[in-house]
């Protein structure tokens, strides 16, 4: 009963210590890329990869938003890390997808990536094509040092309550927000039905 109790606690920490004026430049940003008809790719690897493929449906069919996550081909992203590697899945993907200034990188990521360590090379090499076609970034973390934290135009970190818990507290924090956007008035056209 301890450990529910602490866990509870702290992510009720977490929450009350959202910046919430970064999620409203999030719904402002979201509301021009759907006004100059451009896309939403969201980019996650993990769990994160999960929650982008549910966040595409939600903006998809309530916020009429187009939107799509290069994990949901599992065919042509597995071929990709089997016949190029792991670092080029998702840029070579929005290569293809004809990536541009009208759409936007939303990345879904506990540490964000880290060049020197090699770790999400992936997420490290679509942020920098973004960049390269003037694509807007949105950023979901659990990490202030990662590589997509000081690369996207605009990045939630998750509050650090506790060390122990960042990866569990980062992908629920990620449905939070993608939940709040979703139904948020300002963004969302059609209702749920339940």
């Amino acid at each position: 009963m301890n450990f529910i109790k602490s866990f509870l606690n702290s992510y009720e920490k977490v929450v009350n210590k959202l910046d919430k004026k970064k999620i409203l430049l999030i719904i402002t940003e979201l509301k021009k890329i759907k006004k100059k008809q451009g896309r939403v790719f969201f980019l996650g690897v993990g769990g994160s990869a999960g929650n982008s493929s549910h966040a595409v449906n939600d903006f998809r069919k309530l916020c009429l938003i187009e939107s799509y996550s290069p994990t949901d081909n599992v065919s042509e992203f597995s071929a990709r890390v089997n016949d190029e590697g792991m670092e080029t899945t998702f840029a070579e993907y929005l290569k293809v997808s004809n990536l541009n200034n009208k759409d936007c990188l939303f990345i879904f990521s506990v540490g964000g990536g880290d060049k020197k360590k090699k770790i999400s090379e992936n997420i490290i090499k679509a942020l920098e094509l973004a960049k390269k076609v003037k694509c807007r970034t949105i950023s979901i973390l659990g990490r202030k040092n990662g590589y997509a934290a000081t690369n996207s135009n605009i990045s939630i970190i998750l509050p650090n309550v506790d060390k122990k818990l960042i990866t569990p507290f980062a992908e629920t924090t990620q449905v939070l927000i993608w939940h709040l956007l979703v139904s948020h008035p300002e963004l969302k056209k059609k209702s749920t039905t339940w």
